[in-house]
């Protein structure tokens, strides 16, 4: 498998697909985007993310999770909050959060 791809179980499962355009320059925004991906593996019912970003800025990030409890004891997460104040004060210019449950997902055969 890609390492660039979470690896899954089998449906359902949950996702949390965040949107977001930045704002120009780092404003320790890679340190901490760096320790949320650490943080949120460590995370009760965490499964994987998958993230990209353009060279304009826009991203987004799909992080999966076992279920919607999962998703909202992440958001609580004291740390998190700390990131997610940031964000809304410092890093994005926009920014959109999605909770959707996976029922089915299939791959290219090996």
């Amino acid at each position: 498998m890609n390492a660039l791809f979470a690896t899954t179980p089998e449906p359902p499962y949950y996702a949390a697909i965040f949107t977001s355009q930045r704002h120009a320059g780092d404003q320790g925004y890679a340190a901490m985007a760096d320790r949320m991906a650490e943080l949120a593996s460590q995370q009760p019912g965490y499964l994987g993310a998958e993230s990209t970003r353009d060279a304009q800025g826009f991203g987004i990030t799909v992080s999966y999770w076992v279920s919607e409890a999962a998703i909202h004891h992440w958001k609580q997460h004291a740390e998190h909050q700390i990131a997610q104040a940031t964000g809304h004060t410092t890093w994005y210019e926009h920014f959109e959060v999605r909770i959707a449950k996976v029922e089915r997902a299939y791959r290219k055969p090996a």
